[in-house]
C-alpha cells in the first residue's frame, strides 16, 4: 500500500464515502494517516446518582422513572425525563432530539454518560450520550480515537479505514536511526499507530513526542535552506526616504508609541540599506503593527516599485484594503491599492492581474491568490505578510520568487518568546512592539463556572441593548457522535441563546466549515451593526477590527492555551467603550483559575506566552491547539517547546560541516521532503 494511493483502495470506501472523506481532505492514504484524533475517550466506572459530582463527566446506570416532556422555545425542541438508580433520580435534558424518546423505554436499564450540573439539589445531565449493557462493556479500558468529522461521516467509519491501512502498511523510516536513538524516538510506523490507537496513555504521549518532533525538524530545515539562500542578497530596489511618509505621520490622529517609531527607523534603514531587508515585526494585539507595514508600502510606492500584503483571511484583506484606500485618498497619498482574493470572479481576477502587471497599481492586498502563477509583477519590491504564523516557508518562497530579491517584512500578533522566535524565524532579524497606544482602555476579564452562564447573558443582553455587540466563542462547530459533551458547539448553542434571550437580539454564527463568500457576508453584517451577538469558533480570532464589540464570551476556556485566549480577548477594546472578557470554565474551576488569573493580572501577551509554557506542559494532550502556528498539524509552539529545542539541536547536528543533502544518513530526509514537496504539503507530520 503505497502512500499516494486512493482512499478507494482501502474495502468498504466507495466514490459516495471517498466523496465524504474529500469534504474533510482525506483524499489518499496518507491524508487519512496525517488525520490525526483531535482527543481520546475513555469510559468511566459506573457512578451511583447520589455520588455524581457537578462539572465532572460521569456514566450512570439508570431506567426511566417517569413520563417523557416535551416543549418548543422557538425553533429549539426541549425533551427531558427523570431515570433513577436505587440511590436517587437524574434528570436528562435533550435538545433538537424528538426521536430521542423512541430509545428511553420504561423499565430498560440504560447507560448514560455525559456532564454533570446541578439545579439546586437535582442532578441534571445535558445531551447525555446513551449506551447499551453491549456497547459499554465494548468499549469500558480502551482509548478510542475522537476525529473532527463532518455530514456522512461516523467516527466507526475512520477508525474502521485507519486500522486497515496499518494492518496492511509498512511505510519508510523518514530520519536517520542516530536521531531517533539520540532522542529516545518511536519508529515512524510505531508513532503513527499508537496516535491512532494508544494501548495506554504512556504511548499516546511517545508517539505524539516523535511526530511533533518531525514536525519541527522538517520545518527548520526548510528555514534553514531559506536562510541559507537569502543571507545577505544585495538589494535590486535602492530607496530614499521620502515626504510622503512624514506627511502621513503629522495627519494621523494618534502618535506613534516609542516602540512604534524605534521599529520603523529600522524598516527605513533597511529599506534604503544595500542588502535586502528580512525582518520579523512582533507585536501583541493592537501594537499598532499595521500602520508600520502601511508607512513601508508608502515608502515603496513613492519611489516607484510596487508592494504586496498578503494576508491569512479575505475578510482582513478587506479590511486593510478600505483601510488603505480611505487614507490615501484622504490624504493625497502616491498608493493606488487594489485588492485580489480568491473569491473574486474569473473576469475580476483578469482585470486585477492585468493592473498588476502593467504596474498601474503599485500596493497589491490579498490572500494566498497572490501566489498564483498568473499573478505577475511589473517592480515588487516589498513583500508584507500579515499573521506570519498563518503560513508555510514554502508560501512565503512562493511569493518572493515572484519579484527580484524583494525586501521582506513578516508580522505576527502571536506572542512568541525570544528564545523560540530566533529559532522559528532563523533566517529573519526580529523587532518587538510592546507598547500599546496609551488611548486604550484594558478589558475587564471574569471567570465563571457554568452555573453563571444566566448571569453572563443577562449582561450580554445589556450591552446589546446600549448598541454594543458581543462574540461567543465555542470550540466545536457541532455536536460529533461520541465526543466530549463537556464542549460546546455552535450550531446548538446559537439556538440556546436565541431561547435565553429576547427575539430583538440578532444572534448569528461564523464558523469555518462555511464557504467563504457566506463568511465574508457574516462578518460585514456584524461589521456593519446588523448582528447583535456572533457564536463562532476561533476563525475571528486573527486581526478582526470591530470597535464596537465590547464582550468577548469564551466558552470551555480550560480546552484553550492562555496565548491564545489572550488573542480572542484582543478582538474586543479595540473602541473608546469599556469592554469585557467572559472566561467559562465547565470541570477543574481550580486548575483553571491558576491559569486564567494570569489574564487577569496581565495585558502583555509575551508575558502570558511565557506562562502559558510553564503552566501546560508537555503533558497536556486535550487542549484545543493554539491557532494553526506555523501551520502545524500536532505540533504547539507553546506545549511543545522543549521538543523544539531538540529538534532545533537535531538539525544543527545535521547540517552543520557539510552539505547536509550529499550525506547519506540524511536520504530518508531527503525521500521524506521529496514526497512532501509533490504533495505540496508544507511542513510533515509523519
Amino acid at each position: 500500500m503505497n502512500w499516494n494511493d486512493s482512499l478507494q483502495k482501502l474495502k468498504g470506501i466507495g466514490e459516495k464515502t471517498a466523496q465524504a472523506f474529500h469534504k474533510l481532505h482525506i483524499d489518499t492514504i496518507g491524508d487519512l494517516l496525517r488525520f490525526y484524533p483531535r482527543d481520546y475517550d475513555l469510559l468511566e466506572e459506573i457512578t451511583p446518582v447520589s455520588a455524581l459530582e457537578g462539572g465532572k463527566r460521569s456514566v450512570v446506570r439508570a431506567g426511566v422513572a417517569g413520563s417523557i416532556s416535551e416543549k418548543r422555545v422557538r425553533s429549539l425542541t426541549i425533551t427531558t425525563v427523570y431515570v433513577s438508580d436505587a440511590t436517587g433520580r437524574l434528570l436528562l435534558t435533550f435538545f433538537n432530539l424528538p426521536y430521542i424518546r423512541h430509545e428511553l423505554r420504561p423499565g430498560t436499564a440504560l447507560y448514560f454518560r455525559g456532564t454533570v450540573s446541578f439545579r439546586g439539589k437535582q442532578a441534571v445531565m445535558e445531551q447525555p450520550v446513551i449506551l447499551t449493557a453491549k456497547d459499554y462493556e465494548n468499549l469500558k479500558g480502551h482509548l478510542q480515537p475522537i476525529y473532527s468529522l463532518t455530514a456522512g461521516i461516523h467516527q466507526s467509519i475512520v477508525r474502521k479505514a485507519v486500522r486497515q491501512v496499518l494492518e496492511n502498511a509498512d511505510f519508510p523510516e523518514t530520519i536517520p536511526s542516530k536521531i531517533r536513538e539520540a532522542y529516545k524516538l518511536f519508529s515512524h510506523n510505531m508513532a503513527v499507530s499508537q496516535i491512532h490507537f494508544p494501548d495506554h496513555m504512556a504511548a499516546l504521549q511517545e508517539a505524539r513526542k516523535r511526530l511533533v518532533f518531525d514536525e519541527f525538524l522538517f520545518f527548520l530545515l526548510q528555514v534553514k535552506e531559506l536562510k541559507n539562500s537569502g543571507t545577505d542578497l544585495t538589494s535590486s530596489f535602492p530607496m530614499l526616504e521620502v515626504a510622503d511618509t512624514g506627511r502621513l505621520l503629522e495627519a494621523l490622529p494618534f502618535k506613534l508609541t516609542d516602540d512604534q517609531n524605534k521599529v520603523w527607523e529600522e524598516m527605513k534603514a533597511d529599506l534604503s540599506g544595500k542588502s535586502v531587508m528580512n525582518r520579523l515585526i512582533q507585536g501583541d494585539v493592537g501594537s499598532g503593527k499595521t500602520i508600520l507595514a502601511l508607512l513601508a508600502l508608502l515608502m515603496t510606492a513613492a519611489n516607484g516599485y510596487q508592494g504586496a500584503m498578503m494576508v491569512p483571511t479575505e475578510v482582513l484583506a478587506l479590511q486593510h484594503f478600505e483601510w488603505i484606500r480611505s487614507l490615501s485618498r484622504q490624504h493625497r497619498l502616491p498608493i493606488i491599492p487594489v485588492l485580489l482574493t480568491g473569491s473574486l470572479s474569473a473576469k475580476e481576477k483578469k482585470e486585477v492581474y492585468q493592473l498588476v502587471e502593467s504596474g498601474k497599481v503599485n500596493c497589491i492586498i490579498g490572500t494566498h491568490a497572490l501566489i498564483q502563477e498568473a499573478v505577475r509583477f511589473q517592480k515588487l519590491a516589498l513583500i508584507i505578510t500579515d499573521e506570519q504564523h498563518r503560513f508555510g516557508v514554502r508560501q512565503r518562497e512562493m511569493l518572493i520568487q515572484k519579484g527580484n530579491t524583494p525586501h521582506v517584512c513578516v508580522m505576527s500578533a502571536t506572542p512568541i518568546p525570544r528564545t523560540l522566535a530566533m529559532i522559528l524565524y532563523g533566517d529573519l532579524q526580529i523587532s518587538v512592539i510592546h507598547q500599546l497606544p496609551a488611548e486604550r482602555l484594558p478589558v475587564k476579564n471574569c471567570v465563571i463556572g457554568v452555573s453563571g452562564r444566566k448571569k453572563a447573558y443577562q449582561f450580554i443582553q445589556k450591552e446589546v441593548e446600549a448598541r454594543h455587540q458581543a462574540f461567543v466563542i465555542c470550540p466545536m462547530i457541532e455536536r460529533e457522535e461520541e465526543s466530549d459533551n463537556k464542549l460546546e458547539n455552535v450550531l446548538e448553542y446559537a439556538e440556546k441563546l436565541r431561547a435565553e434571550l429576547p427575539e430583538s437580539c440578532r444572534i448569528s454564527i461564523l464558523h469555518g466549515k462555511m464557504k467563504q463568500q457566506e463568511k465574508n457576508r457574516i462578518m460585514n453584517a456584524f461589521s456593519g451593526g446588523d448582528i447583535d451577538i456572533l457564536v463562532s469558533t476561533t476563525v475571528i480570532e486573527v486581526g478582526v477590527n470591530i470597535p464596537n464589540a465590547t464582550v468577548m464570551m469564551v466558552e470551555n476556556a480550560e480546552r484553550f492555551g492562555l496565548a491564545q485566549l489572550h488573542q480572542l480577548r484582543g478582538r474586543v477594546g479595540r473602541g473608546k467603550d469599556q469592554s469585557y472578557c467572559i472566561f467559562v470554565h465547565a470541570v477543574d474551576p481550580e486548575k483553571t483559575d491558576a491559569r486564567l488569573k494570569v489574564l487577569e493580572s496581565s495585558n502583555d501577551g509575551f508575558y502570558i506566552a511565557e506562562q502559558d509554557m510553564k503552566l501546560r506542559g508537555p503533558g497536556d494532550l486535550f487542549g484545543i491547539r493554539q491557532s494553526g502556528e506555523m501551520n502545524f498539524v500536532l505540533a504547539d509552539i507553546y506545549q511543545d517547546s522543549e521538543i523544539l529545542l531538540m529538534a532545533d539541536e537535531a538539525c544543527r547536528k545535521l547540517t552543520e560541516g557539510q552539505n547536509w543533502k550529499e550525506m547519506p544518513e540524511n536520504g530518508p530526509i531527503l525521500d521524506a521532503l521529496e514526497r512532501l514537496s509533490r504533495n505540496n504539503i508544507d511542513f510533515p507530520s509523519i
